[in-house]
């Protein structure tokens, strides 16, 4: 067993690998960029070694410094993580030459399946079911259009080297094809430095489901199980889970099989997942194979208890397999829900600067329900411009996928994230949604429900009710707290007032307090809207984030922000302001103008920080609605900015090079 690692890679999946290899005592070594310097992998390491700049093209993408920083060391193997350099066959082979073990599989099995358009031919050799398609090198937009022509229309434009969804585009039709086939270009160049892309049919209304595979250097490969990927938004997953709700144990057994014997004919070592898509009668067609960890390797781990970073580690250290395929047994059901620096109700655009806030729910086994949150953050770290927007991957695993969901939404609801904007209200909204509870599941998924985008969640009837009593169960307690400060000019009489209306957007909702106690922890009743008196009971005090209580029957968990004269309340996708007033002062609210934000209808603002790639348009030109104004690349992904009506260019603010904020002004419209 090696006495000492090196971890080339950052965030999360470092602090992953990090403890394992401790678990097993082994020590560990961390990179890092200029941006890292302060991260949480860097303080968790043994070691640590700076490698560059903050670019991952100066720093983490630098084959040499890390080789270097392996050998000033001593680390005698190398575990890549995922991204960077973790499918790099050249990567792999330059580590061996140094007498370096590279946790991962060997390079002629990175290179028969890392390339997207040699792995499908090599899939087809082994017999394993493919996706009708064009497996040669796209030359250019004419080429694109012919093939698309002979093989159907939609299709899908793949950069070969790619992943992580990034060069991958779908066309429609013809006019979708130009557009797409450029930008799957470019975003391959600059992601993988490769700009190499292929077509193949797209398959409507697919499942994404992938099956791991284990496979140690003495020939001996198992499957364990499969992972249903299908929440998706622009080919990048937001919500795994293990097992699939669709697959049958025949249709399980078929995929994993095949997914073996890929991983035999590649004489594949080390832990790899064979992604697959599904179609609505079971049939399965291979998409590619990714020679490393997973980011959803969580949830494979929860429900069958095998540590796949422990395994890999094993297995580069030359150990057989101690598991055989009749001790993979799938028990429960495990759920991810990946936690993205982004801001979903404008339309998920990335978001960066400082966590001044970061407390996730506490990780354990609580009941029949575990949690595990794996982050490479913490209260204070910086999200920076340069890297992935993943803030966290929080893990549910529970006996049954409803009890699982339901751990999922209470988890969310406790996730405090505070300095940046985040997705966590887009999955705490998907966590109730039907089609997703009842596992009717596409890769379209999100864009078939959600086609104009997310919006804030309208609470119904019962869910207003519960809203209301925690604003006034707020404002109760906050009065209290108020009525025993000493020293007040006016001291309050202390007694409890029993009249409130609860402001919730344009509503108004009378509530009474019938009785109880204030004083912490509290524990009142309240009719609201006339209905029948509910128990509320909370110790919640004031500056917590979250309120938690009893609701009657229902245990609680929401999110406090304070907002003049009011708070802000997030809760099962909701995100509300609450105000409890006294019924005098809420007649003289009503009376009250409301304040109209400004129009931005002359302006196109840049929805996100970001590079401006380029400008499409000319000042004075006429443009039509649909047609491109700009490109903006954030986060490693291209933000396509577009016309929503006729217009003329009556200004330019900004020019490609140039690194821009959030609302920043890019051009004027006459």
């Amino acid at each position: 067993m090696f006495k000492k690692i090196l971890i080339a890679n950052r965030g999360e999946i470092a602090c992953r690998v990090i403890k394992t290899a401790k678990r097993l005592g082994i020590a560990t070594v961390a990179v890092y960029s200029d941006a890292d310097r302060d991260a949480v992998h860097v303080e968790m390491a043994d070691e640590a070694v700076h490698v560059g700049a903050a670019p991952a093209a100066q720093s983490y993408l630098v084959a040499d410094r890390i080789i270097e920083a392996s050998k000033a060391t001593g680390a005698k193997a190398v575990h890549p993580g995922y991204g960077f350099l973790s499918e790099r066959a050249s990567f792999c082979a330059a580590l061996e030459a140094q007498g370096i073990v590279f946790i991962g599989p060997k390079p002629r099995a990175i290179e028969a399946m890392g390339d997207k358009i040699e792995s499908k031919k090599f899939a087809n050799a082994a017999r394993v079911s493919t996706v009708p398609g064009f497996l040669g090198v796209i030359e250019d937009v004419v080429h694109a259009r012919r093939i698309a022509d002979e093989i159907g229309y939609p299709v899908m434009i793949k950069a070969s080297a790619g992943g992580g969804g990034k060069g991958m585009r779908v066309a429609r039709d013809a006019s979708e094809l130009k557009d797409g086939f450029e930008r799957a270009r470019s975003e391959a160049r600059s992601s993988f430095g490769d700009d190499r892309v292929f077509i193949e049919k797209f398959v409507v209304d697919p499942r994404h489901i992938e099956i791991q595979v284990l496979a140690d250097g003495h020939g001996n490969a198992i499957y364990l199980g499969e992972r249903e990927c299908s929440i998706q938004r622009r080919n990048q997953k937001v919500v795994e889970e293990a097992p699939s709700p669709f697959l049958d144990e025949k249709t399980r057994k078929a995929m994993g099989e095949q997914a073996v014997a890929l991983a035999n004919a590649v004489d594949y070592q080390s832990a790899g997942t064979v992604e697959f898509i599904v179609d609505k009668d079971r049939n399965f067609y291979f998409l590619e194979m990714n020679t490393r960890l997973q980011v959803e390797h969580p949830v494979t781990e929860l429900v069958t208890g095998i540590d796949l970073v422990e395994q890999m580690i094993r297995i580069a250290a030359g150990e057989r397999l101690a598991i055989r395929q009749k001790d993979i047994k799938l028990d429960g059901w495990a759920i991810e829900s990946r936690l993205y620096a982004e801001d979903p109700y404008r339309n998920f655009l990335p978001s960066i600067g400082r966590l001044t806030r970061y407390r996730p729910p506490a990780e354990g086994k609580f009941g029949d329900v575990v949690i595990r949150n794996d982050t490479g953050v913490t209260e204070g770290s910086e999200i920076s411009m340069f890297y992935d927007p993943m803030i966290a991957k929080l893990c549910t695993w529970a006996p049954t996928r409803s009890v699982a969901i339901d751990a999922m939404a209470d988890a969310l609801d406790e996730f405090v994230v505070d300095g940046i904007e985040h997705n966590i209200p887009f999955l705490s909204a998907l966590m109730q949604h039907p089609r997703w509870r009842e596992g009717r599941l596409s890769t379209g998924f999100i864009a078939e429900e959600f086609p104009d985008g997310f919006k804030p969640i309208a609470p119904d009837e019962s869910r207003k009710a519960v809203l209301a009593a925690i604003a006034v169960a707020v404002e109760l307690t906050r009065r209290d707290r108020l009525d025993r400060l000493t020293g007040r000019l006016a001291p309050h009489s202390g007694k409890l007032k029993r009249e409130w209306e609860v402001k919730l957007g344009a509503d108004y909702l009378p509530v009474s307090v019938t009785d109880g106690s204030v004083s912490n922890p509290l524990d009142i009743a309240m009719s609201i809207a006339g209905g029948e008196p509910v128990r509320i009971a909370s110790g919640w005090r004031l500056g917590d984030p979250v309120w938690q209580g009893m609701v009657g029957e229902a245990r609680v968990s929401a999110q406090i922000r304070p907002a003049l004269n009011g708070i802000r309340i997030f809760w099962r996708g909701i995100a509300t302001a609450a105000f409890a007033m006294l019924p005098r002062i809420a007649e003289l609210e009503r009376l009250m103008p409301v304040k109209q934000p400004p129009d931005t209808s002359k302006l196109l603002l840049c929805p996100m920080p970001g590079l401006v790639v380029s400008l499409l348009v000319a000042v004075g030109q006429q443009v039509k609605a649909g047609e491109t104004l700009a490109v903006v690349e954030a986060m490693k992904m291209e933000n396509v900015l577009r016309a929503e009506r006729d217009l003329q260019v009556a200004k330019i603010n900004a020019k490609p090079g140039d690194s821009l904020a959030v609302d920043a002004v890019i051009m004027e419209f006459a």
